[in-house]
C-alpha cells in the first residue's frame, strides 16, 4: 500500500494540520505585538479554516455494473480486510452516496425516501430536514456490521409505471431507457433518494468525501448531481468496464453529466478507469497478447471520450481489493491499481496543494505589508519622539511647559478631524450598501424569477435555453455593475486616504479593489453545466413543472454560494481599508500619551530626558529585531513543513 491514495492523503493531511498550527501561533505571535489588524486576522483565519476543515470530493460515476463500487473498496476500504460498499452480483448502489466524516455527528447512515421527489424542494434543502431521513447508526469497528448495514443503499422498490414516471424513473418517449418490466406491469426504482454515511475513516476524517452516483437514470433523475455536486467535485472517477468498452449509454453519461466543454473546461480533473481488465486475462493468450488488447481498448476509449490515452487507466478494482486483503504484492502490482492511486494523489492533491499554497502566499504578502506598514509608523513616531526630546537639552521650565501645551494642542486638533472622518465613513457605508444589495440573496432570487416562471410552464420548452442565457446575461451585467460601484468606491479610498495622510502625516495604502469580474468564470462554468443539461435527451424531463422547479432550486444553491464568495471578498476588502485606517489612528494617539508621558517624567526628574532618550532608542532596537523575526517566521511559514507539529509549536512559542 505504500505511496497509495490513502498514504498521499495522510500526508497531506499532516501537512494540511502543520500549516494551520503554524498559521494560528504567527496570528497569535502578531496579535501579541499588537502588528494584526481586524482584515488580515480574518483573511488568515479563514485560511486557517479552510485549511483544517476543507473538504476534497471524488466523485464517482459509472452506468451499472462496471464495478464502481468495487473500485471504491479497494481504494479507500481495503484495511477492513473485505468488501465495505455494496459491489456483489445483484447487489449495487441504487442510489447517490456521500461518505465523510462529521464530528457533530455520530456514525450513522442516513437514507433520504425516494418518495421526496414528488415535492418541489431541492436536495440541498432536505439536508436541513433530519427527521425526514431514516438513521442506522454504524458500528465502524465491526467491518461485517458495516457492510451489512451499507448494504441499504442497495434497496429497491417496485412500483407501477405511473409511479415510477411521477419518480423520474419512466418516460414514454424514450422506451429504450426505462428499466424492465415484470409480468404483473411492474418496474424496479431504488428506494432512497441519497446517502449520507458519517463515519471517523482516516481519509475522511482530514476531509475526504467521496460522492458515488450511481447509473444514467438515477443521474438524470436527480439534477442537483449534475448541476452541483458533481461540477463542485476536485475529481471524477468515470468507470468503463474492459468487457463492454465505451457502450451507448456510457457515452450518455459522458456527454450529457461530465464533459467539459468550452474554454477552460478542466479535463485534467476527469480521470477514466478501464474495469476489469481481469476479464481479458486468457490463459491461452500470452502476456504480450493481453497487454496490446488491453492498449486497444484504452485508445478506444480515449478516442470516443475526447481525452487523453495518459487519462485512461486500465484497472481490474477486484483483483486490486484481493491483492491489498491478501498482501500480495504481485497481483496489485498485475492490478495496475497503484497506477490509478498515484494520479488521483498527484492530480487532485497536488492541485489542491497548490491552490492552497497560492493563497498562503497572497494572505502572507498582505501580513507582511500591513506589519511592515505598522511598524514604520512607529519607526517614524519614536524618530520624530526622539528628535523633539533633544530639542528640549538644556531648555527651562518655560520651554517644556509651552512643549506640552504644544503636544496637547495638536492633539484637540487631531481629535476635531475624528468628525470629518465619521462622515467620510458615512459616504462610503452608503454606496457600500448599494454594493450589498447588488450581490444579495434577494437580488438574486429576483433575477431567477423569470427563468422560474419559463420552465414551470408545461409541455415541451423550446425556449427554456433561450430563457437561461438572458438570465445568466443579467446576471452578468449585474457583477459589471457591482465592479464599476466597487470603482467608485475604491476612487473615494484613494482621494480620503491621500488628504488624510497629507494632513496628518500618515502612510495609508488603498488595499486593491476586489475583481469581481472574476466570478463571471464561476458564472459561466454554472451555465455551462446546467446548459449541457437542456439537451433533447431531457426535454421531456424539463416539460415536468416541478422537475424545472427543482433544476432551478438546484440552479439557486451554487449561484447562491457563487454571490456569498463575491460579499466575503468586498467584506475583506471594505474591512481592510477601515483596519488601516483603525490602526493610524490608534498609533497617532498613543504617540500623543507616549509624548505628554515623556514631558511629565521630564518635568518630575533633571535625569529624565537623556533616560527617554536611551528608552526611545532600546525600543527602536526592538522593533527592528521584530520586523526580522517577522520575515524569518513568514519565510518558514512558506516553506514545506519538514517537521512535527510539537517542534512547529516550539519554533513559534520562542519567537
Amino acid at each position: 500500500m505504500r505511496n497509495s491514495f490513502s498514504d498521499q492523503f495522510d500526508q497531506h493531511g499532516a501537512w494540511r494540520r502543520d500549516f494551520a498550527l503554524r498559521l494560528k501561533l504567527l496570528a497569535e505571535w502578531m496579535r501579541d505585538h499588537e502588528m494584526l489588524d481586524a482584515a488580515v486576522e480574518e483573511r488568515l483565519h479563514q485560511i486557517e479554516d479552510r485549511m483544517r476543515t476543507g473538504k476534497v470530493m471524488v466523485a464517482f460515476v459509472a452506468e451499472f455494473s462496471r464495478g464502481k463500487s468495487e473500485l471504491i473498496n479497494a481504494i479507500f476500504f481495503a484495511g477492513y480486510k473485505r468488501r465495505i460498499m455494496p459491489a456483489s452480483a445483484g447487489r449495487t448502489t441504487m442510489c447517490p452516496t456521500e461518505l465523510g466524516y462529521d464530528a457533530d455527528i455520530p456514525p450513522c447512515l442516513r437514507l433520504l425516501p425516494i418518495e421526496t421527489r414528488l415535492q418541489p424542494k431541492a436536495l440541498t434543502e432536505w439536508r436541513t430536514v433530519p427527521e425526514k431521513w431514516t438513521r442506522i447508526d454504524l458500528d465502524v469497528n465491526n467491518p461485517a456490521e458495516l457492510a451489512r448495514a451499507l448494504e441499504k443503499v442497495a434497496e429497491v422498490r417496485i412500483v407501477s409505471r405511473e409511479e415510477a414516471r411521477a419518480l423520474g424513473f419512466w418516460h414514454d418517449m424514450t422506451p429504450e431507457d426505462n428499466p424492465p418490466v415484470d409480468a404483473y406491469g411492474l418496474v424496479e426504482v431504488p428506494r432512497w433518494r441519497h446517502a449520507l454515511v458519517n463515519m471517523a475513516h482516516p481519509l475522511f476524517k482530514q476531509g475526504l468525501v467521496i460522492l458515488d452516483t450511481p447509473g444514467l437514470n438515477a443521474i438524470g433523475a436527480e439534477p442537483e448531481l449534475t448541476v452541483s455536486l458533481i461540477p463542485q467535485a476536485q475529481a471524477v472517477v468515470f468507470v468503463l468496464g474492459a468487457d463492454t468498452g465505451v457502450t451507448k449509454s456510457d457515452l450518455a453519461i459522458w456527454r450529457e453529466h461530465l464533459i467539459t466543454e468550452g474554454k477552460g473546461g478542466n479535463t485534467d480533473a476527469r480521470l477514466v478507469v478501464l474495469n476489469k481488465i481481469d476479464t481479458l486475462w486468457d490463459a491461452l493468450s500470452t502476456p504480450a497478447l493481453v497487454q496490446a488488447q488491453i492498449e486497444r481498448q484504452r485508445a478506444a476509449a480515449a478516442e470516443i471520450l475526447g481525452v487523453s490515452i495518459e487519462q485512461v487507466f486500465p484497472v481490474s478494482a477486484q483483483k486490486g481489493l484481493l491483492a491489498k486483503v491478501t498482501d500480495d504484492a504481485a497481483l496489485l502490482q498485475q492490478s495496475r491499481l497503484p497506477a490509478l492511486e498515484a494520479a488521483l494523489g498527484e492530480g487532485l492533491l497536488g492541485r489542491r496543494q497548490d491552490i492552497l499554497r497560492a493563497e498562503m502566499s497572497a494572505s502572507i504578502a498582505d501580513l507582511r505589508v500591513q506589519a511592515g506598514r505598522v511598524m514604520q509608523i512607529r519607526r517614524r513616531d519614536f524618530a520624530e519622539q526622539a528628535l523633539e526630546l533633544r530639542g528640549l537639552r538644556g531648555k527651562n521650565a518655560a520651554v517644556i511647559n509651552h512643549m506640552r501645551a504644544r503636544i496637547h494642542q495638536e492633539q484637540v486638533e487631531f481629535d476635531v478631524s475624528g468628525a470629518k472622518i465619521h462622515a467620510i465613513r458615512s459616504v462610503h457605508l452608503k454606496l457600500l450598501r448599494q454594493l450589498f444589495k447588488i450581490l444579495g440573496a434577494s437580488t438574486l432570487k429576483a433575477e431567477l424569477s423569470d427563468l422560474n416562471r419559463a420552465l414551470r410552464q408545461r409541455g415541451i420548452k423550446l425556449g427554456v435555453k433561450k430563457a437561461y442565457n438572458q438570465t445568466f446575461q443579467r446576471l452578468r451585467e449585474g457583477l459589471g455593475q457591482a465592479q464599476a460601484t466597487s470603482i467608485e468606491i475604491q476612487t473615494m479610498f484613494v482621494a480620503i486616504f491621500r488628504q488624510l495622510n497629507a494632513e496628518h502625516g500618515f502612510s495609508l495604502q488603498p488595499p486593491k479593489e476586489p475583481d469581481l469580474l472574476r466570478f463571471e468564470r464561476e458564472l459561466e462554468l454554472v451555465e455551462r453545466s446546467h446548459l449541457q443539461y437542456l439537451g433533447v435527451a431531457n426535454a421531456l424531463k424539463l416539460a415536468t413543472p416541478d422537475f424545472a422547479d427543482r433544476l432551478v432550486r438546484a440552479l439557486a444553491t451554487r449561484l447562491r454560494a457563487v454571490y456569498e464568495s463575491a460579499l466575503g471578498e468586498v467584506e475583506l476588502w471594505n474591512k481592510s481599508a477601515a483596519a488601516q485606517l483603525d490602526v493610524q489612528l490608534r498609533e497617532r494617539r498613543r504617540n500623543f500619551g507616549r509624548r505628554l508621558e515623556a514631558i511629565e517624567r521630564i518635568q518630575q526628574a533633571a535625569t529624565g530626558l537623556d533616560e527617554r532618550i536611551a528608552d526611545i532608542a532600546r525600543q527602536e532596537a526592538a522593533l527592528g529585531e521584530l520586523d526580522a523575526k517577522l520575515l524569518e517566521l513568514t519565510a518558514g511559514l512558506l516553506d514545506t513543513p519538514e517537521f512535527s507539529e510539537p517542534e512547529a509549536v516550539a519554533a513559534l512559542k520562542t519567537a
